[in-house]
């Protein structure tokens, strides 16, 4: 039962970068003949290496009443992005500018839902199905529409339900119990379990332990990449977009009072244009851009070249960070900011971990002028299990026993 192919849905497989597209990859290849869904399409760099993993790709909806969902989810889509332009001045009463995000809820669970009526279709037996990045809300629904348990990974809250949304899962309540949420950090498990005190829900880190960390001519031609860097100079990487969650202000204060040289690569999107200016002109900075999403490869390249990666968030923010698992599976020390009590607590004590204060621009200035000084030792092949990540086979075996079990109280598996 447990080397049964199985059936993943990324929603978002058509966006470049990411550790959603590499977690993607790593199940499909740890399950060969395992179907995908991606029903948004995916990227070029996606579908090379899932052929590889002689996964089955598909893109299109299977049978008259997945097609009809997806339809009436991208109708939804567009009504949402035409509301969002329409009320997204502050003259609005808040109602009217949250009806647009309301209106992406009720979207997302339309593609789940076709989603999951293709993967009943095409996989039957699969040992579980599973959606990777899942929408925060009717989940329900999701599985009631879509005619099939599964688990749901649930990486965030965009946005909170309003009263239609709350009406509509209500509705579906029965839904729940075809479904378990996992939930790739306790501080999202703990946020979930309040909003939705019903909803099963396990934990469980998301990123996967793929042992594919850089090798010394990895750096060597990260450092040649980056306009030649000497690998006497110190290199700091700032990897990803810029969203509301990361603290760019308290960066962008510490970069100002630098007093050593320092090379930092900025790499991802959306960027600050005026921001990335501003450290153009910074007398100690040698500023190093690679803007728009990035493929695997340069993110290899960037990580590669640096003898830290650097991320700050606002204090609070406890979704499963993809940087530090990254530097953890890469071998790349880190900086970051003791905005998560409980990766601070994972992280303490730990050589190639350098943890400033959140919000403390002098903080992590002096955290810098350490790495200028002696960078921190990389991090050994046992840290990614340190933070609780798990190889591809390891996560798929874990995923069909969750599976298994949810299946046992549902006769239709």
């Amino acid at each position: 039962m447990t080397d049964r192919p199985l059936a993943l849905i990324e929603p978002y497989a058509d966006r470049s970068g990411g550790h959603h597209q590499r977690t993607l990859v790593a199940l499909a290849q740890a399950r060969p003949g395992s179907l995908v869904i991606a029903p948004h399409g995916i990227t070029r760099e996606a579908v090379t290496a899932l052929r590889e993993a002689d996964a089955r790709l598909v893109t299109a909806p299977a049978g008259l009443r997945a097609a009809w969902l997806l339809a009436a989810s991208r109708l939804l889509a567009g009504l949402s992005t035409s509301g969002q332009r329409a009320f997204r001045s502050p003259r609005w009463p808040r109602l009217l500018r949250r009806l647009p995000h309301q209106i992406t809820l009720a979207a997302r669970c339309l593609t789940e839902a076709s989603a999951l009526r293709t993967a009943r279709c095409l996989e039957p037996g699969a040992g579980a199905v599973v959606i990777l990045t899942a929408s925060e809300a009717l989940h329900g629904a999701a599985a009631l529409l879509g005619g099939q348990p599964h688990l749901r990974f649930v990486h965030e809250a965009v946005t909170s339900e309003d009263a239609v949304v709350r009406l509509l899962g209500r509705l579906a309540r029965r839904g729940e119990d075809r479904v378990i949420a996992v939930y790739p950090t306790q501080a999202v498990g703990d946020q979930f379990a309040a909003a939705f005190p019903r909803l099963p829900g396990v934990v469980r880190a998301f990123a996967v332990d793929d042992s594919c960390r850089l090798t010394d001519a990895e750096r060597e031609g990260g450092r040649i990449a980056f306009d030649i860097i000497p690998t006497v100079e110190a290199v700091v990487c700032l990897v990803g977009g810029w969203w509301s969650y990361k603290d760019i202000a308290t960066v962008d204060a510490a970069l100002g009072r630098l007093k050593e040289p320092l090379h930092l690569v900025v790499a991802g999107a959306p960027l600050d244009e005026a921001v990335l200016e501003r450290w153009r002109a910074l007398p100690n900075l040698r500023l190093h851009t690679v803007p728009g999403p990035i493929t695997e490869s340069m993110l290899r390249l960037v990580y590669a070249a640096a003898d830290a990666a650097l991320v700050a968030r606002h204090p609070g923010v406890g979704k499963e960070s993809g940087l530090v698992m990254d530097a953890a599976r890469l071998g790349v020390p880190l900086i970051v900011s003791d905005h998560d009590p409980a990766l601070t607590a994972c992280l303490r004590g730990q050589p190639w971990a350098l943890a400033f204060p959140a919000g403390d621009p002098d903080g992590l200035a002096d955290a810098l002028h350490t790495v200028i000084r002696q960078p921190p030792e990389r991090p050994g092949a046992e840290v990614p299990r340190l933070l609780g990540m798990w190889t591809a086979a390891e996560q798929a075996d874990f995923l069909t026993l969750t599976f298994a079990s949810l299946c046992t109280k549902e006769s239709r598996c």
